[in-house]
């Protein structure tokens, strides 16, 4: 048996899915591509991210984080914290230094971790 995959996107789980969709518009700096009462989709170079409103088994996606983080690679991390905490939700940790560059936890409006990271070009 061969596992054949034609295409892979991440999803969110939102109750109150307008929140959600506002929230990474304004972070992301576009609109969604395709937007419904119950669904929505944002195009990122080399992602598409949607998001929804879980039509059955709700209790199940209430205040869920996990380990799963969604990273976004930005080109200036001092600006993406600025957009973060103008936003009203500043991260609440320090910026740390990876192998790859510098990165900082942050969490959306539903508590989903958020990893921007800025690379140091190596």
């Amino acid at each position: 048996m061969d596992f054949s995959c034609s295409s892979a996107f991440v999803t969110l789980a939102a109750i109150d899915l307008e929140k959600l969709v506002l929230f990474y518009g304004n972070l992301l700096g576009i609109k969604p591509r395709h937007y419904t009462p119950s669904y929505a989709e944002f195009q990122l170079p080399g992602l598409r991210l949607g998001i929804f409103r879980p039509k059955i088994h709700q209790p199940e996606f209430k205040n869920s984080s996990s380990a799963m983080s969604l990273c976004l690679e930005v080109s200036d991390l001092e600006n993406a914290i600025a957009q973060l905490t103008d936003l009203g939700y500043p991260p609440p940790g320090e910026i740390l230094t990876a192998a790859h560059g510098k990165e900082i936890y942050a969490y959306d409006p539903q508590g989903n971790r958020l990893i921007l990271y800025q690379s140091s070009g190596k």
